[in-house]
């Protein structure tokens, strides 16, 4: 190889260029002017634009993931709370009829007892308010229990009156509870009064009827009674208050093969529902006791012997 052919030049490494001072200095005095100009004139605004404008569709990608995640959380929050509402919504709509139902009922409740404070200001005897408890167990039977017993006084075959009418008759006396046979029961009767015609007569118990009404036996086919007529207890028993509504005549039924009508009444008290009723003392207590029979006479024949 002739030596003309020889590369005499430094190698790269060598070739170490300006040096890092130079650089520093220059690249200083640069950035100084570049921020003044920026500051005095904006000289940099159109280069941010245009490098804003290619970075946007790179911004936008990099910025959907976390728009997606927020949008899922706020979906999520929303269905959650949507939840939670709907269900205190309908809790509140639930305790609101509760409440709605309850005032219908204290209406009610009130209602009977004025009505009923009233009847007791009719009803000269002593008086006990009470309220049934439940049905008695008996299911061939029409019986109540009440929460007044032989504690408070109660004694056996003491009325018990709704607000409407007479309920029963008491049948059986414990310490704190009594039972209550009601009018619609097929053994109780009651001596009633047609308030129309005055006539008397008396009301049994009539099952036949859907366990909720009355019959009234014995009136002869010719008897004057009319559907609507008002049957009260006469008084004659001795037990019941003369006066008490008792039922009204629903139904007339005339029979060619016996000599009585087939008479058919509902009770004025609420037989089905009665919750508050009173308790009436009864008229056998107040009645004068029978005197004792007067010893026989002997005759003068015996006297004389």
């Amino acid at each position: 190889m002739a030596l003309g052919t020889l590369d005499r030049s430094l190698p790269p490494f060598f070739n170490q260029g300006p040096s890092a001072y130079s650089k520093l200095v220059f690249f200083g005095a640069l950035s100084l002017f570049l921020m003044v100009a920026d500051a005095r004139f904006n000289v940099t605004q159109p280069v941010r634009s245009l490098i804003a404008t290619v970075l946007y569709p790179v911004q936008w990608l990099a910025v959907q993931p976390v728009h997606a995640v927020r949008s899922a959380s706020d979906y999520v929050t929303g269905v959650t709370q949507a939840e939670a509402e709907s269900a205190q919504a309908r809790r509140q709509l639930a305790l609101q009829s509760l409440r709605a139902g309850q005032v219908e009922q204290l209406m009610q409740e009130n209602e009977r007892l004025r009505q009923l404070l009233g009847l007791k200001a009719q009803i000269a005897t002593p008086v006990m308010a009470a309220e049934v408890l439940y049905d008695a167990a008996d299911p061939y039977t029409r019986k109540v229990i009440i929460d007044r017993g032989a504690a408070q006084q109660v004694e056996l075959g003491a009325p018990v009156l709704d607000e409407s009418g007479v309920l029963g008759q008491v049948t059986r006396v414990h310490p704190l509870v009594s039972e209550v046979t009601l009018v619609v029961d097929r053994d109780l009767a009651i001596p009633v009064l047609n308030v129309r015609t005055g006539a008397r007569s008396v009301a049994y118990g009539d099952p036949s009827l859907g366990g909720s009404g009355m019959e009234l036996r014995f009136m002869g086919s010719n008897a004057d009674v009319q559907v609507g007529d008002l049957l009260t207890t006469s008084g004659v028993d001795g037990l019941y208050p003369a006066g008490l509504p008792v039922a009204t005549v629903s139904r007339i039924e005339h029979r060619a093969e016996s000599a009585f009508s087939k008479i058919y009444c509902v009770p004025k008290a609420l037989t089905a529902g009665a919750r508050h009723v009173i308790v009436v003392k009864p008229l056998t207590a107040d009645v004068a006791q029978r005197p004792p029979a007067a010893a026989p006479v002997a005759s003068r024949r015996g006297a004389a012997k």
